[in-house]
């Protein structure tokens, strides 16, 4: 992701939106509870058979989930895509996936957690705006309660930066100031994709997300520790951590807080966390992934979104 991103269409009311199922299969009923509300905020769900197939753990063949993201990438009477469920699988479509195809089509695409492999290959290979929100699954399924719709429809809908992100909800960890394009997700997808094609390979001076649920603090640990020894960590300026949840020790010591400031203790730039962005147990916030950011910890610390992540 050396040059700028490109900013793909803002949606608008009435837009078409493709569910499409790059990962793990879901469960009918969330599925259509998340098609609902869909509806409710002015959008049109459109999806077909592929996206309820099933193979183990995985929705289908690699080669027709790639299908599938292909065609919504080709009709133009849809307007953007929405990703079912995580869980595991995405990085098999992507051998399956044209960078090109994707970074003209410009369309907005929206995942977190297994998805991240999909986010990196579209900002980094395809270097478009891409999508840190919500998904049918668990989020847009339970309605206002599963996500912030006001970041959602801010990010996707409004040509102007977002702002401030995550209000009152982040604690300094390293002080500091730093600004950089926005970049990450789930540590564990970013870490897997290291020696492939498909490597998250971040751009100097950004501002790295870091999402993660349900790692041990060792675990923890030995993830932080191998993206400093990669190197990676020290092109970041600043380092915004998720809420981490399930991340503490059964027992409640050491926290995933006490692993942070254990191996980011030294950072040289802002280390924040407890966004509530991907993995929380709150709303979660979409994040846009690829614009420009601003990250300031001091007593307090705060995310301030400076670019628009889509253009009329």
């Amino acid at each position: 992701m050396g040059a700028r991103c490109r900013r793909p269409r803002a949606l608008r009311p009435g837009d078409r939106l493709a569910i499409l199922a790059p990962a793990s299969p879901f469960e009918r009923a969330e599925f259509d509870a998340g098609v609902t509300e869909i509806g409710r905020l002015g959008f049109v769900p459109v999806y077909d058979e592929r996206v309820f197939a099933r193979r183990g753990y995985v929705a289908g063949d690699a080669e027709q989930r790639a299908e599938a993201f292909r065609d919504a990438l080709r009709d133009p009477s849809i307007a953007g895509i929405l990703c079912a469920r995580g869980g595991y699988g995405s990085v098999q479509v992507l051998p399956f996936l044209d960078a090109s195809e994707i970074r003209n089509a410009a369309k907005p695409i929206v995942g977190y957690s297994d998805l991240t492999s999909l986010l990196v290959f579209v900002t980094r290979h395809a270097g478009l705006v891409a999508f840190h929100g919500p998904m049918i699954a668990g989020r847009l399924a339970r309605g206002p309660r599963g996500y912030d719709e006001a970041s959602f429809l801010g990010a996707l809908t409004s040509a102007t930066p977002l702002g401030e992100v995550g209000a009152g909800t982040l604690r300094t960890v390293v002080p500091g100031t730093a600004t950089g394009v926005l970049v990450g997700g789930t540590l564990t997808q970013l870490l897997a994709s290291l020696g492939t094609p498909y490597a998250f390979d971040p751009p100097a001076r950004h501002v790295l997300f870091v999402d993660e649920v349900n790692e041990r603090p060792y675990r923890l640990d030995r993830m932080l520790t191998q993206l400093r020894l990669s190197g990676l960590l020290a092109r970041a300026s600043a380092v915004v951590f998720g809420e981490l949840p399930g991340c503490d020790e059964p027992g409640g010591s050491p926290t995933a807080a006490d692993v942070v400031r254990d191996v980011l203790g030294d950072f040289r730039g802002p280390v924040a966390m407890g966004l509530p962005s991907g993995h929380t147990n709150g709303r979660a916030l979409t994040l846009p992934l690829g614009v420009t950011c601003t990250v300031r910890a001091s007593t307090e610390a705060h995310l301030v979104i400076e670019e628009a992540a889509v253009e009329p």
